[in-house]
């Protein structure tokens, strides 16, 4: 630093953003003058926002094995699904539950059907009078405490591994896409008539994509498979009040969603796997205006 000559005042340094400010803080990496509010802390002392901001850009971030990036807090996306099904539970159950307004708009009715809402006969809009949102919003909807009960517990055990495996917005992805794959299944196996809720065909999709990454990494498929078979149990002697479209949908949409995932190759995979999604999403919504144009 130079020294005042005589008759010289040695000027006090002030902060590079704030020319107001006398500091005598610098910047460990560009040593510019920084005051309390421009300091960073570093490995080292403190920086300015500018080379935090540099830093940040050139430090590449960790990634999953499968491209995503590395979640710091996993299992955040899976809590965020899961306090999005417990809201559209808590406010189904404060609208009336069963025979409310609200269940008859959100749950999944293929086309206009006849149903007793809040003690009167009214007809009800299915998808394929307009009410596409049904599609999704059936997803979240739930009336009874154990059938959101298992569901939440699935994702909570299933999610987590997931979206640490695959980073959140794959993960959420294949949650959302598996999802729509199990409503359109509803929408074209099941009974025009018919009235279907629940988030289990997103949880089969998430246990089809495990099962696919068992098979990649050469893991514990015979657990896997047992999980699947007992599911399947479950379906079948439930098949009465259990969407067994849903939960076939679902989890042949999370084996294709996670084969695309899994095996894209190495070089260029995000654009693999942003095409093949785009592709099975493209399908899905070909096979819904298909059932639209058959039931209209």
């Amino acid at each position: 630093m130079d020294q005042p000559g005589p008759g010289q005042v040695a000027q006090t340094p002030t902060c590079y953003r704030h020319s107001d400010r006398e500091t005598y803080i610098r910047c460990q990496r560009c040593e510019r003058p920084i005051c309390p509010d421009c300091m960073r802390s570093a490995a080292v002392g403190f920086q300015c926002p500018d080379c935090v901001a540099e830093g940040a850009r050139s430090t590449r971030q960790a990634r999953t094995a499968y491209g995503g990036t590395r979640p710091t807090r996993p299992g955040a996306v899976t809590q965020l699904l899961i306090a999005a099904n417990v809201s559209i539970f808590v406010l189904v159950l404060a609208a009336g539950g069963v025979g409310s307004v609200l269940l008859s708009k959100l749950a999944l009715v293929p086309l206009r059907t006849g149903l007793v809402i809040e003690g009167r006969p009214t007809l009800v809009e299915g998808v394929a009078d307009g009410a596409v949102w049904q599609l999704v919003t059936s997803m979240f909807t739930h009336v009874e405490i154990w059938h959101i009960g298992f569901n939440m517990l699935a994702l909570f055990i299933l999610g987590p591994q997931l979206e640490l495996l695959l980073g959140r917005a794959r993960f959420l992805a294949l949650y959302l896409m598996s999802g729509l794959v199990g409503s359109a299944a509803v929408y074209w196996l099941s009974a025009p008539n018919s009235l279907t809720i629940g988030a289990s065909g997103a949880i089969f999709g998430l246990m089809g994509a495990l099962l696919v990454v068992a098979v990649k990494v050469k893991g514990d498929v015979q657990s896997l498979l047992t999980l699947v078979a007992i599911n399947l149990v479950i379906t079948v002697l439930g098949s009465s009040f259990i969407s067994w479209q849903g939960h076939l949908g679902g989890f042949v949409g999370g084996l294709v969603i996670g084969g695309v995932l899994v095996y894209a190759p190495r070089r260029r995979r995000t654009a693999w796997q942003v095409a093949g999604l785009t592709v099975v999403g493209l399908l899905t919504l070909a096979a819904i205006a298909v059932r639209t144009l058959t039931l209209t």
